[in-house]
């Protein structure tokens, strides 16, 4: 029996390397793309509304994906990790990290110039933002691929020639 933190790789970790992508890609999916658009188009929805449930929305959303890469870098850790992988998650991490860090606390600056009236809300910062949900979008794909990838046997297909004596 192994421990839960070493560094033999184990069904939980192996599967944690496919879900916890699949969940995050969702989780974008869901929120960067529906919610966030569709929210502007509500009868009676306000800027200064839309810009305050998006706020808590993406508050949290930044939250939950920032446990999804903690539980994602432990299951890199572990052995029977190939380097592809590692690579793609980690740079997963690091989109996330700059989108956290940076991107959200700017935007959150517009958002109160745009809330104390200073600001008319036009910003570029958007971009940045979408580019970098893009950029995890298409890295999750590929983490999902890879990983997929990995459990997946491909046989050759048995021919008709070959049959049992």
């Amino acid at each position: 029996m192994t421990h839960f933190f070493s560094t033999d790789d184990s069904r939980l970790a192996a599967s944690a390397r496919i879900i916890l992508p699949a969940v995050w890609l969702g989780l974008i999916i869901g929120i960067s793309l529906i919610e966030a658009p569709l929210k502007f188009t509500a009868p009676g929805i306000t800027i200064p509304l839309g810009l305050g449930i998006g706020r808590l929305v993406f508050g949290v959303m930044n939250w939950v994906e920032l446990v999804i890469a903690v539980i994602l870098l432990w299951a890199l850790l572990k052995s029977g990790v190939d380097r592809v992988y590692r690579s793609v998650a980690c740079g997963l991490i690091g989109v996330l990290i700059i989108k956290v860090v940076v991107i959200r606390p700017l935007l959150n600056q517009r958002t109160d110039a745009v809330l104390a009236g200073v600001d008319d809300g036009g910003s570029s910062l958007h971009l940045l933002y979408i580019a970098a949900d893009g950029l995890l979008i298409v890295g999750l794909v590929a983490a999902l691929v890879l990983a997929v990838r990995r459990w997946v046997l491909i046989r050759p297909a048995v021919s008709a020639d070959s049959t049992t004596e």
